[in-house]
């Protein structure tokens, strides 16, 4: 049985109107299916807005009855005209930029249906910010805070590195809770189970981004796919966001880990006692420098050939990131046949235009790109450019699994660049981890 507060009582009766009666209605299902005895509230929310291509099945002009059957499952049409009022809502990627639809070889009616759909929820209180890196907008939950989220990476970073409370959810729980304020009190919402299980001695040395990134894989191919939490322990010494932001994703998209202790810098981990309160460690391993060398051997192609697209910002970059794209292409030109794409979000691309970023990578033949990104537009893109490199493990992943591309290349952003200048992929470019 699922114990309710008065205000949740009331919110299941329907005093506080049909949306939320239903929104309610789902979260109290989830909450006995997974045994949890309670609720706890949600005050952060992200949520998968947009006319995305799974939404199609559903075959309705009407976004609030596509809405209903899709994300409440239901077959009355319930308006979506409300989010919790205490809760910080923002939207993730959508499925077409909401400025630009030809350079996306999108048709008119995607763009504009997206337009609508995201329009939609504005009006019910979602903050659109069109992202996967909600932190980038002051999107920042607390140690103890509660939130749901689509994206793995921000559920993965959210727990880990600012304590903050946070499960796997779906994207119509996410939308529910969104809704209600509440999700159930179970998993990673409960202290007690935020426990580390296995531990990893990382005797590699983790200089740059690229190395923390390819670690998360490398460890990954070590731990179960899921029901784990690892606790990792070793020098880190000039560890910064950037670099945890492309671990904790990495890791997220390679096991599932939704939680990542890293001893003396994670809020619940000062100590390697205190990452596993008490509990016996169910595995343990040594990571060093030829296994990063390793994993990413995995991740890049060895054929050589033509470069058609080359795409920075997977999680979206922050400004000093897109400073250092603009430095070091400037000066230089992109080759003709190849396109070059640089992802962040509405507010530092409006920074990127004042410093004089945006400008840069014009001349070089680049763009500045907000609101989605190439996997979340799919096909109808990258279906253009047999040829494609990629500064993140995640997103040349997903190409890659779902054959948008002949040929998929990874490495980081510097010889990224270098290839979007020569047009053409050489051995050259590969990452090359240092020992």
């Amino acid at each position: 049985m699922v114990h309710l507060t008065p205000e949740e009582q009331e919110m299941l009766d329907g005093k506080q109107g049909r949306l939320k009666q239903v929104a309610m209605e789902n979260i109290v299902r989830y909450a006995q299916v997974l045994g949890a005895s309670k609720l706890c509230r949600v005050t952060k929310a992200t949520v998968f807005c947009g006319a995305h291509n799974y939404l199609e099945v559903c075959k309705s002009g009407d976004f609030h009855e596509v809405f209903s059957k899709m994300n409440l499952a239901r077959d009355e049409r319930i308006p979506f005209d409300c989010v919790d009022k205490n809760c910080y809502v923002q939207s993730c990627v959508a499925a077409s930029d909401q400025f630009e639809y030809e350079i996306f070889d999108q048709p008119k009616e995607v763009f504009e249906k997206n337009s609508y759909y995201l329009e939609e929820s504005r009006k019910a209180g979602v903050i659109i910010a069109g992202s996967c890196s909600p932190y980038l907008m002051g999107w920042i939950p607390v140690r103890g805070e509660h939130f749901v989220t689509t994206e793995s990476g921000v559920t993965i970073l959210g727990n880990s590195l600012w304590g903050a409370c946070c499960n796997a959810d779906g994207i119509e729980a996410a939308f529910w809770s969104a809704i209600c304020g509440r999700t159930p009190y179970w998993g990673y919402h409960v202290k007690e189970n935020r426990y580390g299980t296995h531990l990893f001695h990382i005797k590699a040395r983790l200089d740059s981004s690229m190395d923390w990134e390819v670690l998360g894989k490398a460890m990954g191919k070590r731990l179960p796919l899921t029901g784990c939490t690892p606790v990792i322990e070793g020098n880190f010494e000039g560890v910064d966001f950037v670099k945890l932001k492309s671990f904790f994703t990495a890791l997220a998209i390679t096991t599932n880990c939704r939680m990542c202790h890293i001893v003396g810098i994670t809020p619940e981990a000062n100590t390697l006692e205190e990452a596993f309160m008490g509990h016996e460690i169910l595995g343990e391993d040594t990571i060093e420098d030829k296994d990063i060398a390793n994993a990413y051997e995995e991740l890049c192609e060895t054929e050589e050939g033509s470069v058609d697209l080359v795409s920075l910002g997977c999680p979206h970059y922050d400004i000093h990131q897109i400073q250092e794209v603009a430095e070091y292409m400037k000066g230089k030109k992109v080759h003709p046949g190849t396109r070059f794409m640089v992802w962040t979000v509405y507010p530092v691309k409006a920074m990127a235009d004042l410093n004089g970023y945006t400008k840069i990578i014009e001349e070089a033949g680049g763009t500045i790109q907000t609101s989605t990104c190439p996997v979340t537009i799919g096909d109808c893109f990258l279906k253009h450019y047999p040829g494609q490199v990629y500064d993140s493990l995640k997103q040349s992943g997903s190409v890659r699994s779902d054959g948008s591309a002949q040929r998929v290349y990874y490495t980081d952003k510097y010889h990224c660049m270098d290839a979007a200048v020569s047009g053409q992929w050489r051995e050259e470019y590969r990452w090359k981890k240092k020992f």
